[in-house]
């Protein structure tokens, strides 16, 4: 089982993200990081305050599985120069393929987001995500809504997974249906990818 990741560690990443002054994403200089990785080509965009949005463009079908090789995910278009938030974000995706029960021991980056931002339904979701449930396992919508503090949000907690600009750095992957089915991905259009995470974080884990 992945080992805690350091609530400080999780805590902080929050506070720096959702902590600072409320600025339109317009007044930020932002620069975009792209990554060669399993799943195919990833963007990892953000500014000098935080990481802003995490997009996987489904460009190439999900890498296959073999004998256990790891798995490698590299910096394929960077700027000469990036904030160390964006640099930390970096090396954590890095390790979530390639030795990913090491990320519970690597800080997380700082997010500037406004769905990060505040005490809204959205943002308390993905904060406790976050959090509390951890490398390998699965969170139901409704137990995560419970978990938030409004057992009848089910459905709102649905409409939260959709809005994570920064998924695999927030887990909305490991959300679930509460009959065991994984549920949708990315507004359906990544059902396949949810699957390779979950069975990906599964045999890490069992590693």
């Amino acid at each position: 089982m992945e080992p805690k990741q350091p609530p400080a560690r999780i805590q902080k990443g929050f506070i720096r993200g959702s902590g600072m002054k409320k600025q339109k994403e317009s007044g930020c200089t932002q620069k975009t990081i792209s990554l060669r990785s399993p799943l195919g080509t990833i963007r990892v965009s953000g500014c000098e305050n935080g990481v802003h949005t995490i997009q996987i463009l489904m460009d190439v079908a999900p890498a296959e599985r073999s004998s256990g090789a790891p798995l490698s995910c590299v910096v394929n278009d960077s700027p000469a120069e990036t904030s160390p938030e964006l640099q930390r974000c970096v090396e954590w995706l890095r390790a979530y393929f390639s030795e990913p029960r090491t990320t519970g021991s690597l800080p997380l980056p700082g997010f500037h987001h406004p769905a990060l931002q505040g005490d809204a339904f959205t943002s308390r979701v993905l904060q406790v995500l976050l959090r509390d449930v951890k490398f390998g396992e699965t969170v139901s919508y409704k137990r995560l809504a419970e978990m938030a503090g409004n057992p009848r949000a089910a459905r709102a907690v649905g409409g939260a997974m959709r809005r994570n600009p920064v998924p695999l750095l927030i887990p909305c992957h490991r959300v679930v249906s509460s009959s065991g089915q994984s549920g949708p991905y990315m507004s359906g259009r990544g059902d396949h990818l949810k699957q390779w995470l979950l069975t990906h974080e599964r045999l890490r884990g069992e590693g």
